[in-house]
């Protein structure tokens, strides 16, 4: 049980301690409690709520409780979440969290509290220990500074893998199709933003006819060139004909290339854009 931002090492070692158990499952909130808290915070999300549904899937969990974050809940004292929602709303058997968690009204309920409850309740409670990367203590927080420096090898060394951002493919502006280099776009509202600028990528499209695992180069951005724009990721999947729109895509980002430019015209883009995907394509490789 936790927010599972990122799903970073940390959170699999509380994912691994259930295991054992069967069937294995993952109580988490959503929106994030912040998002309630904190309504007009910068976003802070590494991961939207599909992001996390399929980075889950793939370490195997069975079931995904996604318990709304609402009045009604964050009201709730701990004695009364471990009651009527651990208890008697969800059946649990035996709940693993993190030693930081915290829940109930106020967050006055810590990790150990929630021992004391389950043995009243009738589940056993296991307390992960925090797990850290070189010295330091692995964070959602930590991560987050990595992908804004521009270094999503250092996060993807403490997330386990690589940090990507799911989605629906959306109409853009098709001017990278004028220009010879079709992209997927993608929203990134409500998403920590990393470094903006151009990345080497992996692609892998979720639905549709052409669902696999692809290469290519992406930017993330505002697109000075054309003026003010809301930050989107487009990706330009190498070796890929064919329309996405509508499908889902997760990307990945693997390496950061160069900072967002504006060009003196746009053959200068396009001749920045191919030694863009060169240099991907080399990373890829």
């Amino acid at each position: 049980m936790g927010n599972f931002d990122g799903i970073h090492l940390g959170h699999q070692s509380v994912i691994d301690l259930a295991r054992n158990d069967a069937p294995l499952g993952i109580v988490t909130f959503e929106p994030h409690p912040r998002e309630v808290f904190a309504p007009d915070a910068p976003p802070f999300r590494l991961m939207n709520a599909e992001s996390r549904a399929n980075r889950l899937a793939k370490l195997g969990v069975a079931e995904l409780y996604e318990l709304p974050f609402d009045h009604a809940l964050y009201s709730l004292t701990p004695e009364a979440f471990a009651r009527d929602v651990l208890a008697e709303g969800l059946g649990v058997s035996h709940v693993i969290v993190g030693a930081d968690f915290r829940f109930g009204k106020g967050r006055t309920g810590f990790a150990q509290d929630l021992v004391t409850l389950g043995e009243t309740y009738g589940f056993k409670t296991t307390v992960a220990d925090l797990v850290h990367h070189d010295g330091t203590e692995i964070s959602s927080t930590a991560i987050r500074q990595a992908l804004a420096n521009g270094h999503p090898r250092e996060a993807a060394a403490m997330l386990g893998h690589w940090h990507r951002i799911d989605g629906e493919v959306i109409h853009g502006e098709k001017r990278g199709r004028q220009l010879g280099y079709p992209t997927a776009n993608m929203s990134v509202k409500g998403l920590h933003l990393p470094k903006l600028g151009v990345y080497a990528v992996r692609a892998e499209i979720l639905t549709g006819p052409q669902t696999g695992h692809y290469i290519g180069a992406a930017s993330l951005g505002v697109r000075p060139m054309f003026g003010t724009n809301l930050p989107n990721l487009e990706t330009f999947i190498f070796d890929f004909t064919g329309d996405l729109y509508g499908n889902h895509i997760s990307v990945a980002l693997v390496d950061y290339l160069r900072p967002e430019m504006k060009f003196d015209g746009l053959q200068a883009l396009m001749d920045q854009m191919a030694a863009d995907c060169t240099r991907a394509r080399e990373i890829l490789s």
